[in-house]
């Protein structure tokens, strides 16, 4: 597995190393420690840029040793370009499997941080993509067992994201929580559903809500059956919860509460990347515990 980390002076990054430093890997594992200057920041001042690259050499420098000291093969690189898609282009180059950042903040400020760096590289990167939270000033939460929420729709894409997750090793007692929504059908107005009631039989919504039903049970049932096969706990919760998938996955993630969510990518083209947009990407931006979007 290759593991592309992007860091920068913040304390968001430092808690990225010590989650990849806390956390197990598969055997074989290599690490690239990256930190981009940010042209845009210097297009004034262009003799300024070999300083903050000699500053990102620094900062990697020193995420290389955190890691080396650990016994993992790790290299760095500091490139000049722009985070949100630079990170994404270098990360195909090296040929990544996955992209671990940080999080600076749920604040208004945070988020807006977030949207402009990580938001980026969830849309562009071809490689999994995993966004870090950890509790200020705690430890990384793969320094304990883990609980750990993979939300499914059945779909292949879902499916190679349980896959991906059951590949690896996890600390010691982790426990899973397999999540499928019973989606709701929403009509954009009343008189959408007057118009509708006028065409097809009375019968149509609870037809539509069966159909989903069953579509979340089997959805959810498969998903248990791959951590089962690869002899890990999750928890048999039978209920199925009803809403918007999105609003539904930051709740339970909330109240459980979860320390990763995982989910699958449904890919970066045309309809594709709406749905993307749609939940996996809102919950990697609203979540309060690290997100994990998994392109297979």
């Amino acid at each position: 597995m290759k593991v592309l980390i992007a860091v920068d002076s913040s304390q968001a990054s430092q808690q990225v190393l010590n989650e990849a430093a806390a956390r197990p890997w598969p055997a074989g594992t290599t690490f690239c420690v990256a930190n981009v200057v940010e042209l845009q920041r210097f297009a004034r001042f262009p003799a300024l840029i070999e300083d903050a690259r000699q500053e990102g050499e620094m900062v990697v420098k020193a995420g290389v040793e955190k890691l080396a000291r650990l016994g993992h093969r790790t290299s760095s690189e500091v490139i000049v370009g722009f985070p949100r898609s630079t990170l994404s282009e270098y990360a195909k180059e090296w040929h990544a499997d996955l992209i671990m950042a940080g999080s600076h903040g749920h604040g208004a400020i945070g988020r807006f941080l977030l949207g402009s760096v990580a938001q980026g590289i969830l849309r562009t990167a071809s490689c999994s993509v995993e966004i870090v939270r950890c509790a200020s000033g705690g430890p990384a939460p793969s320094s304990r067992p883990m609980k750990i929420l993979l939300a499914t729709d059945g779909s292949d894409f879902s499916l190679a994201a349980a896959h991906s997750v059951t590949s690896r090793p996890w600390p010691a007692g982790t426990v899973f929580k397999v999540l499928s929504v019973e989606e709701l059908v929403v009509l954009e107005s009343p008189m959408a559903g007057a118009s509708l009631s006028a065409i097809y039989p009375a019968s149509l919504l609870e037809e539509l809500m069966a159909d989903a039903r069953a579509r979340a049970i089997a959805a959810a049932e498969s998903t248990r059956n791959i951590f089962k096969q690869a002899g890990l706990a999750v928890l048999n919760d039978r209920p199925l919860p009803m809403g918007e998938p999105r609003v539904v996955i930051l709740d339970l993630a909330e109240t459980w509460p979860a320390d990763l969510i995982v989910l699958g990518s449904h890919g970066r083209r045309g309809l594709d990347r709406f749905l993307m947009g749609s939940v996996a990407e809102g919950v990697a931006i609203h979540a309060h515990c690290s997100v994990e979007v998994i392109r297979s």
